[in-house]
């Protein structure tokens, strides 16, 4: 999409490369304080080396008072001072360019945090040139928020700013005002920001819920309250700030000014997208982006349109997940670029999620990764995923330290009748702070984390399940990962193959098809503990396989004719 530039590595085969997901305040400290940093990274690149990732992607580092873990930005140009310094940084990409491993930095751009300058600003006086870079609205005649409408983060998206008399709008935490995109000067300011790191060296960028930049009101100012589903005066307002009727000039804008210049890597995060959506951010020719992340397969095991959103609970139905993965994979083949992910910063572990996290940890989590890393699009590893790392189940709510679950415990126990332990148990499955515990490099006191006091509990498995007992195990996750990611950058039929569900409405095998030209692989993934027949057409398991890669013992030349799949097994083999 881009063409090349000089200072960045060459990304011409993008496409094949596997993305690792750094959140750097739970991956390595170097200096003791609890806290992982830059240089903690720095020190670990050797291991993701070894993994075989060329591209990481690395949460916020930016200053930052904390309130969201760094998704709250007080300066862009800025490092937050516990994570390290600028020449830290520096290094950091210096090294991980000397490993040709190429960077993403997370762009968040939505909003910024109330004590960046632009809103201490913007929030004096009505009259201040950078009152216009965030959302503000009158209030009603009797001085109440100007509509229903509740943020990510419990509570109303309406805060009260004194000094103007008007609400300012926070689609999450009050402490993160949004940005008005419909100013060209703050838009200019984003494109200056990125620039400022792209000639640093940086490669790319993961942009935070950037298809909330177009607010479908923001042009006319019209606020309509957002539909009532449930008792009280909030009610959900998060798909009235997504997909506005800009979204595309914008990002196409930003490409035209800024990315066209650089040779770069981006992914937008994208929650309530569509597949048309999707074909129009990521077409090679005539979108912005190189790809995004959706999110309708995230929500198939939570209760649909439930007043509790998200931490309403149901068992996944697998043929759900497979009408929209597969819907994904059809829509976007020579169209766009999908994103294959499971985990990251704000989802549970994926093998306490979808797979086993007891008896069947580690033929669940081969599992899982043996189906992500098999479709089209470019599959990202989250920190501890290539381990499989699992859920971590704290007692006490004070052990918490996200922002999102604290507010849902609150408000739950408080407001919607629930008790601790059932508000704990959503947050035990669903709670963000799952992926946030410590990474887990041994046996040790901290699991080789830090020398001193984590900034949040370890998960007590950290003895059994880390890196240098994986590393240390031909048998392990970490290498079955190796073996996967050297496969996509071998094999041109896992990059560009075309996609074909079999089995659709089997409720305990997921199996498809990748096709190129006269290549043929077939995977074969059983969702379940018990033993189950894989069921191929006749025509099918007719032919002579080939096995490239399975998570059981087995012959290299399986007979698929009235195969049986063990518990959690996976297969991927030639067909010839």
């Amino acid at each position: 999409m881009n063409p090349p530039n000089s200072t960045h590595p060459a990304r011409s085969d993008w496409q094949r490369s596997v993305v690792y997901q750094i959140y750097p305040r739970s991956f390595c400290d170097s200096n003791g304080d609890g806290i992982g940093d830059l240089p903690g990274i720095t020190s670990r690149l050797d291991y993701l080396q070894q993994l075989g990732v060329e591209v990481v992607w690395l949460s916020p580092i930016y200053a930052s008072p904390n309130d969201d873990n760094g998704y709250d930005i007080s300066d862009y140009r800025a490092i937050m001072p516990e994570f390290g310094s600028m020449a830290d940084f520096e290094q950091m990409l210096s090294a991980m360019h000397a490993r040709g491993i190429r960077l993403m930095m997370d762009l968040v751009v939505n909003h910024s945090s109330d004590e960046h300058e632009w809103f201490r600003q913007a929030r004096s006086s009505r009259d201040n040139p950078y009152h216009d870079y965030y959302l503000w609205a009158e209030p009603k005649a009797d001085g109440s928020p100007p509509n229903n409408w509740e943020a990510a983060f419990q509570g109303s998206v309406w805060q009260w700013n004194e000094p103007t008399g008007e609400y300012y709008l926070h689609m999450f935490s009050p402490k993160q005002p949004d940005l008005n995109w419909e100013n060209p000067r703050l838009r200019a300011e984003v494109h200056a920001l990125m620039r400022f790191w792209l000639d640093k060296g940086v490669d790319g960028f993961r942009m935070d819920v950037i298809n909330m930049i177009s607010k479908p009101w923001a042009a006319d100012g019209s606020l309509p309250d957002a539909p009532v589903v449930r008792e009280g005066f909030l009610q959900p307002g998060f798909m009235m700030a997504c997909n506005g009727p800009r979204l595309l000039e914008f990002l196409r804008e930003m490409r035209r000014e800024v990315l066209d210049h650089y040779d770069t890597i981006t992914v937008g995060e994208a929650p309530l997208a569509t597949v048309q959506q999707g074909r129009d951010i990521t077409h090679p020719e005539t979108g912005a982006l190189d790809m995004l992340f959706q999110f309708e397969h995230m929500d198939l095991d939570s209760v649909g349109g439930h007043v509790m959103g998200k931490w309403a609970a149901k068992p996944l139905d697998l043929r759900d997940l497979k009408r929209t993965m597969s819907r994904w994979q059809d829509e976007l083949h020579g169209r766009g670029w999908n994103s294959l992910y499971l985990s990251n910063h704000d989802q549970p572990r994926p093998v306490s999620r979808f797979g086993d996290d007891g008896r069947y940890r580690v033929l669940s989590a081969k599992m899982l990764a043996t189906w992500l890393h098999g479709q089209q699009g470019t599959p990202y590893v989250y920190q501890g995923e290539e381990l499989g790392m699992s859920n971590v189940a704290f007692e006490r709510i004070e052990d918490y330290r996200d922002i999102e679950s604290l507010n849902f415990y609150r408000v739950a126990t408080s407001e919607r009748g629930w008790t601790s332990a059932q508000a704990l148990a959503a947050i035990h499955t669903k709670g963000r702070d799952n992926a946030r515990t410590p990474m887990q490099w041994d046996a040790s006191a901290q699991a080789g984390f830090s020398s001193g006091q984590p900034w949040i509990g370890l998960n007590p498995n950290a003895t059994e399940v880390n890196a240098e007992q994986a590393l240390a195990d031909p048998d392990s996750v970490f290498h079955y990962y190796r073996a996967l990611i050297a496969l996509r950058q071998q094999c041109p039929v896992l990059v560009h193959g075309r996609h074909e569900l079999l089995l659709p409405e089997h409720e305990q095998v997921y199996a498809y098809t990748r096709r190129l030209g006269d290549e043929c692989l077939l995977v074969l993934c059983n969702f379940g503990a018990t033993e189950v027949a894989a069921a191929l057409e006749p025509a099918l398991a007719g032919r002579p396989a080939e096995r490239l890669l399975g998570n059981y013992p087995g012959p290299s030349q399986p007979e698929l004719a009235g195969l049986m799949l063990r518990p959690y097994e996976a297969l991927m083999c030639w067909l010839r």
